[in-house]
């Protein structure tokens, strides 16, 4: 039943374009030639939907005060604005591209100021900072974006949040189609048939030494036109999301021979692929969000103005509903041991 509502869902007048924050809008015409399925397929639609169920089962209580309805255009309308992924589980923000790249948006909006106020943080700093907005995010992620920056083992170096960010991009984004890529280069490596199929397997973390220097670290890596090859028929087939082939061909047209961590350097420089993703502004506006300085600012002002008048109301007399201690004068009265008093105990006079 819940598989045939949302086919309804799909093939009525209005659909939700779940692609549209990351700039991969469709013509209505286009739209609409899609099979109810292949749209949902597309759109993770069914995605959205079983998670919005289990939190109304999950949530029913608070819930039924406000209606089932507004539960539900108050969710999607959060997945549109990608507030959705705050504070989720990682398995969740990983679920969908939209995901992702909403999760991107959210970090750099966060702590950008980190970069604004020139800071450099290390490895693990910036892990915390994930954790922030997903409590469980893995570890790894972060090593494996540091290791696109510093180039090396040494994690506890000092980077700068423009770096990490282009570079946390690209490993988060794009995790299962680097995993192919980074066993495809293990391949050609050691010589195997760069046509074979390739499956990802734990084993290609073998490609995180740093390359060495001198004439050794000059014959190093692999043939830039093979590796694109290879590339292209993995994009071919690759089921999950992958840079824009004409990018990568044009990041690997001008390098004869390259290791695998001058490739993922490459991808997270390039401004095309930056833009095609659509997450993160040009790196030369990391730093600026007008809407994001507008909205602070407001709430600066607005918690100065709140905090002067608490400061004025507490210097008048009678503030918060009483008199001040130092402007009692009259003694307090006392009631005798023969009058009914409306409480159980009455006031001591201080000393």
């Amino acid at each position: 039943m819940a598989t045939e509502g949302a086919g309804n869902l799909a093939s009525g007048s209005w659909r939700v374009e779940l692609g549209s924050c990351a700039g991969q809008r469709m013509l209505s015409s286009e739209r609409l030639a899609l099979p109810d399925y292949e749209y949902l397929a597309q759109r993770h639609v069914l995605t959205y939907m079983e998670d919005a169920v289990c939190q109304l089962l999950e949530n029913k209580e608070d819930i039924s005060q406000y209606g089932i309805a507004r539960f539900f255009t108050e969710y999607f309308n959060s997945v549109c604005q990608g507030t959705h992924i705050l504070f989720r589980e990682f398995s969740f923000i990983q679920a969908t591209p939209h995901n992702r790249a909403s999760f991107l948006r959210a970090f750099w909006r966060c702590f950008r100021t980190v970069g604004k106020n020139g800071d450099l943080l290390t490895m693990k700093e910036y892990h915390c900072l994930l954790q922030l907005l997903c409590p469980d995010f893995p570890l790894e992620l972060t090593q494996k974006a540091a290791r696109i920056v510093l180039m090396d083992d040494a994690m506890d170096c000092l980077m700068s949040f423009s770096d990490f960010l282009l570079a946390f991009q690209i490993q988060f984004y794009y995790s299962e189609f680097l995993e192919s890529v980074a066993a495809i280069y293990q391949d050609l490596l050691s010589g195997k048939n760069p046509n074979a199929v390739i499956v990802p397997t734990s084993s290609s973390g073998q490609h995180r030494q740093r390359p060495t220097l001198g004439e050794a670290g000059m014959l190093e890596g692999v043939e830039a036109s093979l590796f694109s090859q290879c590339l292209e028929n993995l994009c071919d087939r690759h089921k999950y999301s992958c840079p824009p082939l004409a990018l990568v061909k044009e990041v690997l047209s001008n390098v004869q021979r390259l290791t695998f961590y001058g490739f993922l350097v490459a991808l997270s420089k390039h401004h095309g692929i930056n833009q095609a993703l659509g997450a993160l502004p040009d790196k030369g506006d990391l730093m600026h969000d007008p809407a994001m300085d507008e909205e602070l600012e407001r709430l600066v002002v607005r918690s100065r103005l709140h905090r002067t008048s608490r400061q004025h109301r507490a210097e008048e007399p009678g503030a918060f509903g009483f008199q001040r201690r130092d402007k009692l004068e009259a003694p307090e009265r006392v009631p005798s041991a023969s009058a009914t008093t409306p409480y159980p105990y009455r006031w001591e006079p201080r000393e």
